[in-house]
């Protein structure tokens, strides 16, 4: 006799919901096995004289539902190979809905010779569109309990979440519920809908649902489609609607006009008033800017989405691809014991990207990868970093010193001969890019020590300002000896910077 494995599905939880068919499959079987003996129909099988064997102490042996679904199928699968007549296996409502064992089964009897066969079976989602009143075709998702995030949450959909197993899982479940939903937000717990005498149907605001009694295996959470605006306002999927719509013909005339060249200078300033929050280590103001700079990507992707080149998702899908990619030490097999190694990986990475490119060592440059329109400064340290990985470089700090004093010394000869102001700025860049290797030996960022001299100079200067204007006295007309007394002050005792 060959293996064979018939699955059934004992419904909802009403005995008198079973199909005669079902009923002689279980009747007939030479051995039945349940998933779990806690279903409201197991009593009424066994009056009719029905032997069957559960799983439930399996799930004691194991710490995950996972773990304890990959034992059941194991085990079928070997009971089955072992010849002894045909199995039934009887899963609670119907075995292709939110059951992980028949999947298993699914996947794993073809590969071993078994003969499976599912027969269906009335599942608790014909209860729930009966007993909670909703018709799915306005929209529905079903969603496992068990690693619930607020990501897969769409508040115009009907949304039923099944196992919903105890008040741990309820209490998880609210979580990932109020990252989009409003605490007080009306949500639906059912217990063994359609089960006469056990059913339970609980309506409640959202930050009740882990105070909820009676939790098992036939427990639900129903959250209510809604099409409130306020729902949808922190979701990607609005955010790119909007924008959309302002590029539409229907939309903002100003919007509908802007190119990348137009827009261009906004992406810049944008980026460094988000800097400038970062450096204010303000946090409200970051949000606030940090949105300001998303809209620009979006813009951006908005017009080539407009002519068919790329959308949004696909700028999101490159750059996923990119982070999976460059991290083997995170989502592949390699390691990395600390930030020096994950940034070899990366660097590594980057130059396989560039072979499967196309791009040899041969038709590349050492420099490229640099931004052609970042500030100057930040561009010679990136450009430095890049000549000093192939060995262009000195080799210590003093050799760095003396450049920068031969610089020097070549500017002060260019000012005292009085050559060209072209020929003196160049003297003067390079003397600031011999700077800027100082910055790149004692492991400053040149750009951000620049900046907190330009912030320190900013504050003491305020403060002369202050001093001044409490006196009564006008900078404009202050001698640089008071100046210079009043800048002392501040370094010293007056000032808000001291450094």
């Amino acid at each position: 006799m060959s293996a064979a494995i018939t699955v059934v599905g004992l419904g909802s939880g009403n005995a008198d919901r079973l199909t005669l068919g079902m009923f002689k499959t279980l009747q007939g079987a030479d051995r039945v096995y349940v998933r779990t003996l806690k279903h409201p129909v197991i009593d009424d099988l066994r009056e009719t004289g029905i032997e069957m064997k559960s799983f439930d102490s399996v799930y004691e042996s194991y710490d995950t539902f996972p773990e304890v679904y990959e034992h059941i199928a194991a085990s079928l699968i070997k009971l089955a190979l072992a010849g002894e007549g045909e199995i039934v296996y009887a899963v609670p409502g119907h075995p292709m809905v939110a059951e992980a064992t028949v999947r298993l089964l699914r996947e794993r009897c073809p590969e071993q010779g078994i003969a499976l066969k599912v027969l269906g079976g009335e599942s608790f989602l014909d209860e729930a569109f009966v007993r909670l009143g909703f018709d799915p075709i306005e929209g529905f998702q079903l969603l496992d309990a068990g690693g619930l995030s607020s990501s897969r949450l769409q508040p115009q959909l009907h949304t039923l979440i099944g196992q919903v197993y105890d008040m741990f899982t309820a209490s998880e479940v609210k979580l990932a519920l109020m990252e989009v939903y409003p605490d007080d937000y009306e949500v639906i717990v059912g217990h063994a809908l359609g089960v006469e005498g056990q059913e339970s149907i609980q309506h409640i605001p959202l930050y009740e649902l882990d105070r909820v009694e009676g939790y098992g295996n036939l427990s639900l959470v129903y959250v209510p489609r809604s099409d409130d605006e306020q729902l949808r306002r922190r979701s990607f999927d609005r955010l790119h609607e909007i924008v959309a719509v302002l590029r539409s013909p229907e939309g903002c005339p100003w919007d509908r006009e802007q190119t990348h060249q137009s827009i261009r200078k906004n992406l810049i300033e944008e980026t460094y008033e988000v800097l400038e929050t970062i450096d204010e280590d303000d946090p409200d103001h970051m949000q606030e800017e940090l949105g300001d700079l998303l809209l620009q990507i979006m813009l951006h992707s908005q017009m080539e989405e407009e002519i068919g080149t790329f959308t949004v998702r696909d700028v999101i899908g490159s750059l996923n691809d990119k982070l999976i990619f460059r991290h083997p030490h995170v989502f592949g097999d390699t390691s990395a014991k600390d930030a020096e190694d994950a940034l070899q990986n990366w660097e590594q990475m980057k130059a396989e990207e560039k072979l499967r490119k196309g791009q040899t060592a041969s038709s590349t440059s050492v420099l490229d990868g640099v931004p052609r329109d970042l500030p100057a400064l930040m561009k010679a340290y990136k450009l430095q970093k890049k000549a000093a990985k192939v060995g262009f470089d000195w080799d210590d700090i003093s050799g760095v010193f003396q450049k920068i004093e031969e610089e020097l010394a070549e500017l002060r000869e260019a000012v005292e001969q009085g050559l060209s102001p072209e020929e003196q700025a160049l003297e003067l860049g390079d003397l600031l890019f011999a700077a800027c290797n100082a910055a790149r030996f004692i492991q400053a960022d040149p750009e951000e020590a620049l900046s907190r001299t330009n912030r320190k100079f900013t504050e003491r200067f305020h403060y002369i300002e202050e001093q001044l204007s409490a006196r009564g006295e006008d900078i404009r007309k202050t001698p640089v000896n008071v100046m210079e007394e009043l800048w002392q002050s501040a370094k010293t005792s007056g000032g808000r910077d001291k450094a």
